[in-house]
């Protein structure tokens, strides 16, 4: 059996919300498996689910950037928000995020030649990281294009022009024109960045996260102790409930508060004279799945004791 240690009880409390004592028997029921021990808890009720996004715990901007049909998003993290509302920092977020556009992925990015130099991307960080003082990561670039449509960006809590904490692009497929497309681009984007979809539809949906999903609520309908044929049918409620949540196209749209984002879709195409498909969505929420490292006082005065 896996060793329980501390750290990985504070670890599931801190993701969970749990108590102490629930989390290190759910972590023992899971041999120390720490995905395992959320599931077992939310089986239990005792804990909610856990939404990784929701733990914001890195510092930096989000960069945004379209060119005619297509886009870039990029994240770079530093220590501090004080580093993110440095002029110089914020130059290098904008160069990075028209760069991505060509370069496409991390890589390619960080070995892209940075304007005005003789350097590349990654020697460029660096140089800053020198300068600023303060340690910086080029952590990820994701781009999206159509053939026929536009890309439109949404940049939530900007602090400069495509800069800010989180950053949409979404793409119209459509022969109608730029023009009449992009009003309902913008509204859509702002409709991800509030209402974080994990994919366009159900087709889209990674089939592991619907599998996980799926046991979980398995498992909690038979807490309840009702016959297989009533679960059966709880479960096909609850699925089609996990959909609305998190599948694009099955979403309501957070503007009116009423329509399904599929309708407005629909309505929009005989509106506008022609057909309108969502072919894709990015964004990105600075820091998303990073946790600052928590300083232990305790821990630390007596590894200081014992030095």
């Amino acid at each position: 059996m896996a060793e329980i240690t501390a750290s990985l009880v504070k670890e599931l409390r801190d993701t969970s919300g749990a108590g102490m004592m629930d989390c290190k028997k759910a972590l023992s029921e899971t041999n120390g498996n720490l995905e395992e021990a959320v599931d077992w808890l939310r089986t239990k009720g005792i804990a909610g689910a856990a939404k990784k996004s929701g733990r914001i715990a890195s510092e930096g901007l989000v960069g945004v950037v379209v060119d005619g049909n297509r886009g870039a998003t990029v994240e770079v993290n530093s220590e501090t928000d004080f580093v993110a509302r440095n002029d110089e920092f914020q130059g290098f977020v904008t160069d990075v995020s028209k760069l991505a556009l060509d370069a496409g992925d991390i890589d390619a990015l960080k070995a892209a030649s940075y304007p005005g130099t003789d350097a590349n991307v990654e020697t460029r960080l660096t140089d800053m990281i020198a300068t600023i003082g303060e340690n910086m990561n080029l952590r990820r670039v994701e781009t999206l294009s159509v053939d026929n449509g536009v890309v439109v960006s949404y940049v939530h809590n900007a602090i400069n022009s495509g800069l800010g904490k989180i950053g949409v692009l979404v793409g119209l497929s459509s022969d109608v024109g730029a023009d009449k497309l992009e009003p309902l681009g913008k509204q859509l984007a702002m409709h991800v960045a509030a209402a974080n979809p994990q994919s366009v539809s159900r087709d889209d949906l990674d089939p592991d996260t619907l599998e996980r999903e799926r046991q979980v609520l398995i498992e909690q309908a038979r807490e309840s102790g009702k016959p297989e044929e009533i679960i059966e049918k709880m479960i096909e409620g609850r699925i089609r409930k996990f959909f609305e949540e998190v599948c694009l196209l099955d979403q309501t749209y957070v503007i009116d508060g009423e329509s399904k984002v599929s309708k407005v879709l629909e309505d929009a195409s005989k509106e506008l004279g022609g057909d309108v498909a969502l072919s894709g969505f990015v964004r990105f929420a600075l820091g998303e799945g990073i946790e600052k490292k928590q300083e232990d006082f305790a821990e630390e005065v007596a590894a200081a004791a014992g030095s």
